[in-house]
């Protein structure tokens, strides 16, 4: 006698239902299945490279099978999948962090723990170290290193510590501290780098000390004598500032006497220059005062000489015209030996006891 299953256990088994899809006619369905092709023909037959990457094709079928030496440029290449492939390889610069503390590196960077680095005096330090660098011949790192990441896994990453505690290492631990020291090996591990990688087509930029750390009780120690080393200059350098200022107000109280000795010669050549123009002007002035008393006496002298000569007879008889002026009338002689006659000058002057007779 057959039993029948229940309906919820039928329905539970029952496959599910899908529903059906209708591909699109017409324009619309051309247009799609146009664009499907597209997309098909596109994943055949080409390849993206970025512009930040190189592009190395590897044929696996064909004529000329292997690794191309040609660097395909950014942007599509044609290609034919199956039989070749195209390899890509970053073109931009490239940062190895070598660091504990992941937060501090570079998003874009590769992160490693530190380099463990032991110093000429046998203490241990974390370093680290930015090591920067970029391909520069993709062809050398796919064919001697290998695709993909192996440039990092393969190429930088083994080499980097090694390189680091053969230079780095030569340093004590104080030496640290010493920025150029530390910046001279960080640049001889930089060579020593390129001496092993360029061969296989990596170029290395910049090797960056960042950080380092000793153990807690090696650090604190070195601190301490730090502390020490600083307070021994901070003592000498204030003995030196004091001996600076002593012989900084030395210098100031010899430029102040200097100065007061410089201010009183001053005065005493004002003073000096003064009394020599004050006698030069009262000798001017004497002598100017000789010159007009000379003047005066000479002319003096020769008014007199002048009134003891001839001149002074015809002064006289000017000063009789002028008396004659004032007269209305006068009435004299005119004949016989004390005749006037005005119009002879010599006779007047005769006449008034000025010329002496016969004189002329």
């Amino acid at each position: 006698m057959e039993q029948k299953l229940p309906a919820k256990i039928i329905e539970r088994f029952r496959m599910p239902q899908f529903p059906a899809f209708n591909f699109p006619k017409g324009k619309v369905g051309i247009i799609l299945m146009f664009l499907i092709m597209l997309m098909i023909i596109y994943n055949l037959f080409f390849v993206y490279v970025r512009p930040n990457e190189f592009g190395i094709k590897v044929v696996k079928i064909g004529i000329n099978r292997g690794v191309h030496k040609e660097i395909y440029p950014a942007g599509l290449n044609f290609i034919i999948r199956g039989a070749e492939e195209m390899h890509r390889l970053p073109k931009d610069i490239q940062v190895l962090e070598l660091t504990n503390s992941a937060a501090s590196a570079a998003s874009f960077a590769r992160v490693e723990r530190a380099a463990h680095i032991q110093t000429s005096d046998g203490f241990f330090v974390d370093l680290d170290v930015s090591i920067i660098y970029h391909i520069d011949d993709p062809y050398k790192v796919f064919t001697m290193i290998g695709p993909g990441t192996l440039y990092e896994d393969n190429g930088i990453i083994p080499k980097a510590e090694p390189v680091l505690k053969s230079t780095l290492g030569e340093l004590t631990t104080e030496d640290f501290y010493n920025s150029p020291m530390r910046t001279k090996k960080a640049e001889a591990a930089k060579i020593i780098l390129n001496t092993e990688t360029e061969p296989k087509g990596i170029k290395i930029d910049h090797v960056l000390v960042r950080y380092f750390v000793y153990t807690p009780e090696i650090q604190r120690n070195i601190e301490e004598k730090k502390l020490k080393d600083q307070l021994v200059f901070k003592n000498q350098s204030e003995a030196r500032a004091a001996t600076e200022e002593a012989a900084l107000k030395k210098i100031e109280q010899e430029g102040k006497v200097t100065v007061a000795i410089e201010m009183e010669k001053g005065k005493a050549y004002v003073t000096r220059k003064i009394a020599e123009k004050d006698l030069y002007v009262r000798k001017k002035k004497a002598e100017a005062d000789l010159l007009v008393k000379l003047a005066e006496a000479e002319r003096v002298r020769l008014k007199n000489e002048s009134l003891r000569g001839a001149g002074a007879e015809r002064m006289v008889g000017l000063k009789m015209a002028d008396i004659y002026k004032g007269l209305d009338v006068i009435i004299l002689p005119s004949d016989g030996p004390g005749g006037v006659n005005p119009l002879d000058l010599n006779n007047t002057l005769r006449l008034f006891d000025v010329r002496k007779g016969g004189g002329k």
